[in-house]
């Protein structure tokens, strides 16, 4: 007798959705470790739960480490290619320079000046495309923005648990 096939749709239930989702993050992880230790892999895992907060699992230690080298691999793959296409591609995901958030908030009102005092009827076809590309422009040096907090964060606290190891493995030399 084998396993009844789970039918893949979201839970309805709040709590029986949040304890699926613990068991299988735990065993997501288990087999990122698994698919590490027997292939000699560098795996690097981030979840977010619905609520937001982050899940991660670094095989390398560090998984500023293995995302340094996912960009680095883009940038040599970048350098070697021929094509713009490549390079356009890599700019889109990875911007080098992240713009401050004073440009970012004159782009914005720039868009919400533009945008609000013009009726969208009147509008033309250039007009609206070019907003579109502000726009376009504007979610991605926030997304960049927010990834590089986010990893300065996760740097931070790494640097903070060891800090917190260490001092506890000194308090427990100092019982001894």
């Amino acid at each position: 007798m084998g396993r009844k096939k789970v039918e893949l749709k979201r839970i309805e239930k709040k709590i029986c959705r949040q304890i699926t989702f613990s068991k299988r993050r735990n065993r997501l992880i288990e087999k990122a470790r698994d698919l590490s230790v027997l292939c000699d892999v560098q795996v690097a895992l981030l979840v977010f739960s619905s609520s937001g907060k982050l899940y991660e699992f670094s095989s390398a230690g560090s998984l500023a480490k293995i995302l340094k080298r996912h960009r680095s691999y883009f940038e040599e793959k970048t350098a070697l290619s021929n094509g713009a296409n490549d390079a356009e591609l890599y700019h889109g995901k990875y911007e080098k320079k992240i713009k401050s958030y004073a440009e970012l908030l004159q782009t914005v009102q720039s868009i919400h000046r533009q945008v609000g005092n013009s009726n969208f009827e009147e509008l033309t076809l250039s007009d609206l495309e070019q907003t579109e590309m502000q726009l376009d422009a504007a979610l991605r040096r926030t997304r960049a923005r927010k990834t590089q907090l986010m990893l300065e964060t996760i740097n931070a606290l790494h640097d903070k648990e060891k800090t917190l190891r260490e001092e506890n493995q000194r308090l427990q030399t100092q019982q001894v």
